[in-house]
């Protein structure tokens, strides 16, 4: 696709011959927008339409007029500019809200206190770069999207272990189910050679009605390994889950999974000999607990998947639960004896660490 796009620009351009472009302020920033992430030599390598000299030039421009670093801007002419945060507030509300129009910005503006005119909001939204209402309602982005749909969505992936048995060095298969929307992990199953008779059964246990990972979901993402028969497929359609297969070559858009392995590789059995299939699913056990338990997602805000009932607390002796001989540690605050007084303890509540 990019390939096309740049062989379609220099075909346009061809066409326009050295005729001078004249952009409008609102296409000025949004190419400032899209290219400001870009490097120099990224610029003179894909621009067409200008320069990599115009483009930083708009730029500094546009942070010049933002910030008010401008003569013009320093006068002081016309009427006073709105606040920051009244800006940043019309803006967010109209990015959340990709339906909103200008009427209903401005109204729900007024339910929040502020008084401000329909024109007013229209000029705010232009100026920072914003669309109408019609054109941000038929560009829905991915956070968008995913977020509309996380209850229901789940994504699955093998990853391969090499274990060290009696015959020589094994290559097992683990399979695991992911929930998205709070990246809790489940794993349905470990095989040394797995066919599609036995992911077959996986996703028998998958789909029951009382213990199933997927009861309650819509959407199984998946990738175009063989092993995902029609049969597997038809077997999750059956009970409601619907297959979404990912097109080739597209790692990315699996995004979720794929980090879930790069963690458990990373983290535990990249530091680890597997001894036989039963080391391996006491590790993968293990890794499971500290992952939902003890360890911070960054795409949760840096929280818990299940927290303890003492996340948080400042009060009792700090102490440290290791697995996997220390490879993975959780630090967390003991709950203070309450039948002994402060003067009794040998010692005061933040001095030292303890083992567990």
């Amino acid at each position: 696709m990019i390939l096309y796009l740049q062989a379609e620009n220099a075909t346009l351009r061809e066409q326009l011959g050295p005729k001078r472009l004249c952009f409008t302020q609102r296409q000025r920033r949004r190419l400032v927008e899209r290219d400001q992430a870009l490097g120099r030599a990224l610029l003179e390598r894909y621009t067409t339409l200008v320069t990599p000299d115009t483009i930083l030039r708009w730029y500094r421009r546009l942070v010049a007029q933002r910030y008010g670093t401008t003569q013009k801007a320093q006068r002081g002419r016309g009427r006073p500019r709105k606040r920051d945060d009244l800006v940043a507030l019309v803006v967010k509300i109209a990015r959340e809200n990709p339906g909103f129009g200008y009427t209903r910005i401005r109204d729900t503006l007024h339910n929040l206190g502020h008084q401000l005119a329909r024109s007013s909001v229209a000029r705010i939204l232009a100026d920072q770069g914003v669309e109408p209402a019609p054109e941000r309602s038929r560009r829905t982005s991915w956070n968008a999207f995913l977020s509309a749909h996380w209850e229901s969505l789940a994504a699955a992936d093998f990853f391969q272990v090499e274990a060290l048995t009696w015959r020589g060095v094994v290559r097992y298969s683990v399979f695991f189910v992911m929930e998205l929307k709070t990246r809790r992990v489940h794993v349905a199953g470990i095989r040394e050679n797995p066919d599609s008779a036995w992911l077959l059964q996986v996703g028998r246990n998958l789909i029951n009605a009382c213990k199933g990972f997927l009861r309650g979901k819509t959407h199984l993402i998946l990738d175009r390994d063989p092993l995902y028969s029609s049969a597997f497929k038809d077997l999750l359609d059956g009970a409601g889950v619907s297959v979404v297969t990912l097109p080739r070559r597209s790692p990315n858009l699996n995004a979720h999974a794929e980090r879930f392995v790069r963690s458990v590789r990373s983290e535990c059995l990249d530091h680890l000999v597997i001894l036989g299939e039963r080391h391996l699913r006491v590790v993968i056990r293990d890794y499971l607990a500290h992952y939902h338990a003890e360890r911070n997602h960054q795409g949760l805000g840096s929280a818990l998947i299940d927290p303890g009932p003492g996340v948080g607390r400042s009060e009792g002796e700090i102490a440290c639960r290791s697995r996997l001989g220390g490879f993975l540690r959780y630090y967390h605050r003991r709950p203070p004896d309450r039948r002994l007084r402060p003067s009794a303890l040998p010692c005061p509540p933040l001095a030292g660490f303890g083992h567990v």
